[in-house]
């Protein structure tokens, strides 16, 4: 898989992206689209998904830098969150323990201001556990999590069915699944060969329908500032499941 996700610049990025201030992502000395505004939160909104009420155990697939797995633990009682970087893994685990980290934000060629990224307010980071590890290769014994999240995962996996596979093990009966993709596939991480044949929406219910029962479907968009003029706007497709008996 792809080292593009160890790089500080890509780090610094995710940080601003998951626990950035909206004021520190789009900044009060311009006026910014709605769409924009709208888009910020992303990790947050995606964990929303999941139905009301505290839950035993919780699941973060592809959790980067951990915001959706901190936004879990307020309902989940214990919530892994696992993820091929090495440099998320441990700054998510920073932020678990309580520390808080530094990082720069880039505004144009060398010019950075320096921000701090903490745990959210009310998380208990107790609850959290964060692992280094392979979507398409998990352990065994990880299995019947109550609620089961990966979000902009997907079109990132070279063999994304690999994962598609072992979800049923992964979520118990009357589960929940969270799945968001923004279905960019690109050869540099997924073989064009183990792209979706058809859409990507149509390619989940056919691999998905015998053990899951879609309950919706919704659109979420997101936003990664680069720098202080450029930003990626994007909208991940969004499905909820629940594991059938």
């Amino acid at each position: 898989m792809s080292d593009i996700y160890e790089s500080e610049k890509i780090l610094s990025e995710y940080l601003l992206f998951h626990f950035g201030q909206a004021g520190e992502i789009l900044t009060t000395d311009r006026t910014w689209p709605a769409g924009m505004r709208e888009a910020l939160d992303f990790p947050v909104r995606t964990a929303a998904h999941f139905s009301a009420g505290e839950v035993g155990r919780g699941l973060d697939l592809g959790c980067a830098v951990g915001r959706s797995a901190f936004e879990m633990s307020r309902t989940c009682r214990k919530v892994t969150g696992i993820d091929f970087s090495h440099a998320f893994i441990q700054a998510a685990e920073t932020l678990r323990s309580g520390r808080v980290l530094s990082y720069e934000r880039r505004e144009e060629a060398a010019l950075t201001t320096r921000l701090e990224a903490a745990l959210p307010a009310g998380v208990d980071g107790e609850r959290l556990s964060f692992l280094q590890g392979d979507a398409m290769d998990l352990p065994a014994d990880l299995d019947g999590f109550d609620r089961v999240h990966a979000a902009n995962l997907l079109c990132r996996l070279p063999q994304p069915e690999r994962l598609l596979e072992r979800l049923p093990s992964l979520v118990r009966a009357g589960g929940e699944l969270v799945l968001a993709t923004p279905c960019t596939w690109l050869e540099e991480f997924t073989p064009v060969e183990n792209w979706p044949k058809g859409g990507t929406f149509d390619w989940l219910k056919s691999k998905l329908s015998t053990d899951f029962e879609l309950v919706r479907q919704a659109d979420e968009p997101f936003l990664i500032r680069e720098t202080a003029r450029k930003f990626q706007w994007t909208t991940s497709l969004v499905t909820v499941w629940r594991r059938l008996a």
